[in-house]
């Protein structure tokens, strides 16, 4: 059985794990192919250099984030140049947005009583793309929450004070950036969106019309009949089917290095265009 994973992080944005030992443990864990996605960044890829003989196969790819109907979407750029003009431009431009969210995020802590929210975050963060889970880290280390679950819960999710909304690049234009950086869009994750199953058809549809070329069937531990529902969709739509455990850290159960992440029969996978 061909142990394949394509959606991963590494600490290069919100992941635990240097890219070196995300490599390392991929290997440990059998999967043949990798992909490291990190959320609007490249930067995993800058040193990491792997030899052809290594296992696992590593191909690059990123995660970028847009929306869809004002609802907030992720696409994969698989087998990406990450050094290509289009995904340099591209993160650039997403950390910017992310640079200001993460600004407006601070000043809402701060009119609440919690001061200094972004100076942690970021000291957090170090190098790494600035996101949410670096406040919550920080809400955490400062004993204002308990663990992470409840700084999203009390200030950091959807309709709490720290839910900032972000104006993300447009679906068209993650796309663009991902074909003209080599690579192919796949649409991240659709059946964890908060979208009734005609509405993610919807989804579905649009990203194929716009030129997306893939999804994700499978994205860690989830319902099997929900795998059957996405492999139908994308035999519809004519996508190219991918899997990837959603890897950010190793206590996560639900999205495990090496866990099984078997197409469908009727899925034609998106490694099979490379």
């Amino acid at each position: 059985m061909l142990l394949v994973d394509l959606h991963t992080h590494t600490d290069a944005s919100d992941g635990a794990l240097k890219p070196c030992d995300l490599l390392r443990q991929a290997g440990d864990a059998g999967i043949a192919l990798l992909s490291i996605t990190d959320h609007d960044t490249v930067a995993a890829y800058r040193d990491l250099k792997q030899p052809s003989y290594v296992t696992p196969h590593l191909i690059p790819g990123i995660e970028f984030s847009t929306e869809w109907n004002g609802i907030g979407v992720h696409v994969l750029g698989l087998n990406i140049d990450p050094d290509s003009d289009a995904i340099r431009a591209g993160a650039a431009s997403q950390q910017v947005a992310r640079r200001e969210r993460a600004e407006r995020i601070g000043e809402k802590l701060e009119r609440i009583g919690i001061p200094d929210a972004l100076a942690g975050a970021l000291a957090i963060a170090g190098p790494s793309v600035i996101g949410r889970p670096h406040f919550a880290r920080f809400l955490v280390d400062t004993a204002i929450v308990r663990d992470t679950a409840q700084a999203f819960k009390k200030y950091l999710g959807a309709g709490k004070v720290g839910d900032v909304k972000q104006c993300w690049a447009s679906l068209t234009q993650v796309i663009d950036w991902i074909r003209d950086g080599g690579g192919i869009a796949v649409l991240a994750h659709p059946g964890k969106y908060r979208l009734t199953p005609t509405k993610r058809l919807r989804l579905i549809e649009n990203f194929r019309h716009l030129g997306g070329q893939g999804m994700e069937v499978i994205s860690g531990r989830q319902d099997p009949l929900l795998t059957q529902t996405l492999a139908a969709a994308a035999t519809t739509f004519n996508l190219l089917a991918a899997c990837g455990s959603d890897f950010h850290r190793p206590d996560q159960r639900w999205a495990q290095l090496g866990m099984p992440l078997d197409l469908p029969a009727q899925c034609r996978p998106v490694w099979d265009a490379w």
